[in-house]
């Protein structure tokens, strides 16, 4: 079972409407059970928090191929947007352990959660708030 909070999946659904009728491929990080104090989960359950803009460090993305607006290796998952409708994982898709694609309305009733090879995902969205951001010193 995958977890992600309303909050996340609000700004994601947002996200692919205003982008629509352009797709949009957006980073996901988790953050543990134990750091979100209103979660009621097993301790070190991954829970769907966060995203990272993707237009972050486009122009020098663009030219190396690097994704400066992601840190290596902290995002688990990747939202993507259908614009055409179609509600499943595709080829094109920017595969990651776990993809939510969503399809025009883009409402809850339109998301789904995919792993790598396509099999779809239980999910639950949880009404609970992500810890602050903190910036580094």
């Amino acid at each position: 079972m995958l977890y992600v909070t309303r909050g996340l999946v609000r700004s994601l659904l947002r996200l692919a409407s205003e982008r629509d009728p352009d797709g949009t491929t957006i980073p996901i990080a988790v953050t543990p059970s134990e750091d979100l104090p209103d979660a009621d989960l097993a301790a070190g359950t991954p829970v769907f928090t966060h995203f990272y803009m993707p237009d972050s460090g486009g122009s020098v993305s663009a030219v190396f191929g690097v994704d400066l607006g992601t840190p290596a290796g902290q995002t688990q998952g990747r939202f993507v947007s259908h614009p055409e409708g179609d509600l499943r994982l595709s080829m094109r898709d920017d595969l990651h352990e776990v993809v939510f694609v969503a399809v025009p309305p883009y409402a809850e009733e339109s998301l789904a959660a995919f792993d790598r090879s396509g099999r779809r995902q239980e999910f639950t969205i949880l009404d609970i708030e992500p810890p602050e951001e903190r910036p580094a010193l």
